[in-house]
């Protein structure tokens, strides 16, 4: 059996979790929560990061930072997961759903403007599979309609986005505030998991509170006040220092793990480049302004009955490849709350798109296998 999906551990784990416990400190924000926000900021430039229980917990944190209300707009695109949509709609947003874009399932930026409004307060752009969305365009509109950028950045970490200007911009660090995911199906990951980066300076202090259950507890353990008491509205987002250990022996790889996953990922292309084609099927688009961090490795089917036999077909031989999104406009939950613009794109990524597996310790014969049973699979439903 191949899965899809296996956590990777690099061998620390257990003796940075034995050491947390050691200083008898397990509950958050201590040294490893310390230790892995530093790594952010430092590393990626992020102006102040904040560990979180997940990614989800990132998003609501950033509707609480923008003082979402309802009737407030938001925009993000409709092929997404669906806690980028609910941590909104939580504070009581109107989701404006964009289309993805042909040549790739991120949001079409050639949308935004249209969907922009006077009650629009936030645009979340995605970075599916960590590739960048056009960030130059999305910034530029948001500065001339005076509206904050919140980047999912959920699959992003270590991916760049490349400026008109030429410079090569960490994802996460180019909006006003953004998120990232340490699920176990993520790059680096301490089983769940998340961060919040705030690069702008405005949302920091507020942002400190927010995490610390809405209580100035942070800036009294820093002896900048003398007491802490109930200042803003907040919850328990802090994760344990268990969870924060974990993690910090993942980031101490996280050079190795990109490595290998990249390797892994720029195998099936070329393996699978000039051979899938002729079946319909369409391999990852990379625009020129982004980069391939080895997240995730898609084929694209002609239509939803080849990418069902492809599904079967490999389940059969042992290999677990599975599809990702639904589009959200169609959910039962968010279909009749719609204004019913139909967006074809996203609705093809939900039909067709199938995810191999890709994994740390996915071998190179195990890999050889997945791509020979799908070639064969394709002759197959096509002959």
């Amino acid at each position: 059996m191949i899965p899809f999906n296996k956590p990777y551990i690099t061998g620390k784990e257990i003796g940075y979790i034995t050491d947390a416990v050691n200083t008898g400190k397990i509950s958050g924000n201590g040294k490893y929560t310390r230790l892995a926000q530093t790594f952010f900021e430092q590393k990626y430039g992020i102006k102040k990061a904040l560990l979180t229980t997940s990614c989800t917990d990132a998003l609501e944190m950033c509707a609480l930072l923008l003082e979402i209300q309802p009737g407030d707009e938001v925009i993000m695109p409709s092929y997404t997961f669906v806690s980028t949509a609910n941590a909104f709609m939580l504070r009581g947003a109107k989701i404006v759903f964009t289309d993805s874009r042909i040549d790739h399932p991120g949001m079409d930026e050639d949308t935004v403007e249209s969907l922009i409004t006077q009650k629009t307060k936030a645009i979340v752009v995605v970075h599916y599979a960590g590739v960048a969305c056009d960030m130059d365009r999305i910034m530029e509109l948001a500065d001339r309609y005076g509206i904050t950028v919140v980047e999912d950045a959920a699959h992003s970490i270590n991916s760049f986005y490349s400026s008109k200007k030429g410079t090569r911009t960490p994802l996460g660090s180019i909006g006003h505030l953004a998120t990232f995911s340490f699920h176990e199906t993520k790059n680096i990951s301490s089983g769940e998991g998340g961060l919040l980066a705030i690069n702008d300076e405005r949302y920091a202090y507020r942002a400190e509170i927010i995490w610390e259950k809405g209580t100035n507890r942070a800036s009294f353990f820093r002896g900048e006040v003398n007491k802490y008491g109930w200042v803003d509205l907040g919850s328990s987002f802090l994760p344990s220092e268990v969870t924060a250990a974990f993690l910090w022996a993942q980031l101490e790889q996280l050079d190795d793990i990109q490595s290998k996953r990249i390797q892994i990922w720029e195998r099936y292309y070329r393996h699978l480049s000039g051979k899938v084609e002729k079946f319909g099927i369409r391999l990852p688009s990379i625009p020129d302004f982004a980069m391939n961090n080895g997240h995730m490795f898609y084929l694209i089917a002609s239509d939803d009955n080849q990418r069902d036999y492809l599904l079967q077909s490999l389940k059969k031989a042992g290999i677990l490849a599975v599809f990702h999104y639904l589009s959200l406009h169609k959910s039962d939950f968010f279909c009749h709350k719609h204004d019913g613009r139909e967006l074809a794109a996203a609705d093809l990524y939900t039909d067709n798109l199938v995810r191999l597996p890709l994994y740390y310790e996915l071998t190179e014969d195990q890999q050889t296998e997945v791509i020979g049973h799908v070639l064969r699979a394709l002759e197959l439903v096509n002959a």
